[in-house]
């Protein structure tokens, strides 16, 4: 079953493939995607299953034995963010056939949409820390595509934000790939480990790490390099901007994890200390600029960079491994760690909902700008409800599955003593409360402006 591991890569591509081939049938696109991401997502959860059952699994290409040839590795989980990435790139696929305009549709939207899930899927799987770039690149090509479909000056601006320093963070990745291998002679992940533990001056690892925490705290928007979220998060169809934020940040997320825990774990009071530091300032700077925000999804988007503080939150408390080494300060942190994923997991299904909800309010206000909007609630009773549901899980109210998560990262911080830490993500929690009741209150609780009439029939959006 080992070619189980591969299909989540292939089964994309060959798909891109056909929707190309399909160029003129815009039908024909539309089937291929959904049929795909079907398959994608029934993959993903086979995938789990054979983990669960026979442990971690590894596929090695072109018959070439690890650490030369090229590996794909699948653990419980990089098997698990695969079954959730192609689970929300279906629900995307289903909610672009009102989303996507039949213009974006011709240029291109589902070949690219696949490329896209092939570049992420890939990037979970990989063995080694070279095919991650490139499946980076693969990702960051696919998405740089999708965000500029339409050619409006509000996606280009963005757009050109976000490659500007997406391409800087993999100028950087690629000469830390370059000095790994001129160190270790391995690009192998688990070969990685073990030379780079072996390396006389350990100033070289650390330094090495630093080249990988500020390229891939690019790609996860963490602070203070977040500046291209906000800036492209809003500016595309509401599908883009769903998939975008289910996905790109959390590669760079699962890759600081995977790099941090797996290579990077000797100097954990210097590393996993600045980890920590920046979690605290992603979750404090992203909160803030939510709550100055007006507009649906600039709020949205800057609680990206707040989420993504969370996330890190649990990674960084390793560090306290380097002041205690006891059994009570390495079950923290394995709480810790388990409290990352689980957010993680919580954020790739919470966040895009809400970017999906604010497509259908835009489709029918008409604008995401809240004070032309209201009186959602007594027009729309079911949408609001699911506003509120993701909403208040955002914000971590229980029972929630954002309560659990922040509850899980709060008692690990506490048990190893980090304050700091858990007031900012107990401030962050209640200023995210503030942010999606300003929503709330705007769109769905208050009568519609008498100036920007709901419109009830969407056809006429």
């Amino acid at each position: 079953m080992n070619w189980l591991i591969a299909l989540p890569i292939v089964l994309p591509l060959v798909t891109a493939c056909l929707s190309v081939c399909a160029w003129r049938s815009r039908i024909a696109q539309r089937w291929l995607s959904f049929v795909a991401m079907s398959g994608l997502t029934v993959v993903g959860v086979l995938l789990v299953k054979h983990v669960l059952n026979h442990g971690v699994s590894a596929v090695q290409m072109a018959g070439y034995d690890a650490p030369y040839g090229i590996s794909f590795v699948a653990d419980l989980l990089s098997a698990i963010m695969v079954t959730l990435a192609s689970f929300m790139g279906l629900a995307v696929a289903v909610y672009s056939l009102t989303n996507i305009s039949n213009r974006r549709e011709a240029f291109g939207y589902h070949p690219m949409l696949q490329v896209l899930l092939m570049g992420v899927n890939g990037a979970f799987l990989t063995g080694d820390i070279f095919n991650l770039y490139v499946f980076f690149e693969i990702l960051l090509m696919s998405s740089f595509v999708l965000l500029t479909l339409g050619g409006e000056r509000g996606q280009m601006e963005g757009a050109i934000k976000y490659v500007t320093l997406n391409l800087i963070s993999s100028a950087i990745f690629l000469a830390g790939v370059g000095i790994a291998y001129g160190m270790t002679g391995t690009l192998n992940f688990a070969d990685l480990a073990v030379r780079l533990a072996e390396v006389n001056d350990p100033r070289l690892p650390t330094t090495l790490s630093m080249m990988f925490l500020v390229a891939f705290g690019v790609k996860a928007a963490m602070f203070p390099l977040f500046f291209w979220l906000p800036a492209s998060y809003h500016t595309p169809p509401a599908a883009v901007s769903a998939i975008f934020a289910a996905l790109l940040t959390k590669v760079g997320v699962y890759s600081l994890v995977r790099v941090f825990t797996l290579i990077f774990n000797t100097e954990v009071e210097f590393t996993h200390t600045i980890i920590l530091v920046l979690a605290g300032l992603s979750m404090i700077t992203g909160v803030l600029g939510a709550a100055a925000q007006s507009e649906f999804r600039r709020i949205l988007a800057f609680h990206s960079v707040s989420q993504i503080g969370y996330m890190l939150m649990g990674l960084g408390l390793v560090s306290a491994l380097a002041y205690s080494d006891s059994d009570a300060t390495r079950t923290a942190v394995q709480l810790g760690l388990a409290g990352t994923i689980y957010f993680i997991a919580h954020h790739l299904i919470v966040k895009p909902n809400l970017f999906l909800i604010s497509g259908v309010v835009e489709r029918l206000g008409g604008t995401g700008e809240l004070k032309h909007l209201g009186g959602f609630y007594r027009s729309h009773p079911g949408l609001s409800i699911l506003f509120l549901i993701s909403a208040l899980s955002l914000a971590g109210i229980p029972p929630l599955s954002g309560f659990w998560a922040k509850v899980i990262l709060i008692k690990a911080a506490l048990e190893v003593e980090s304050y700091l830490i858990v007031a900012a993500g107990l401030a962050t929690g209640l200023l995210t409360l503030y942010s999606m009741t300003k929503i709330w209150a705007a769109v769905f609780w208050t009568p519609a402006p008498e100036h920007g009439p709901l419109l009830d029939d969407p056809s006429q959006a």
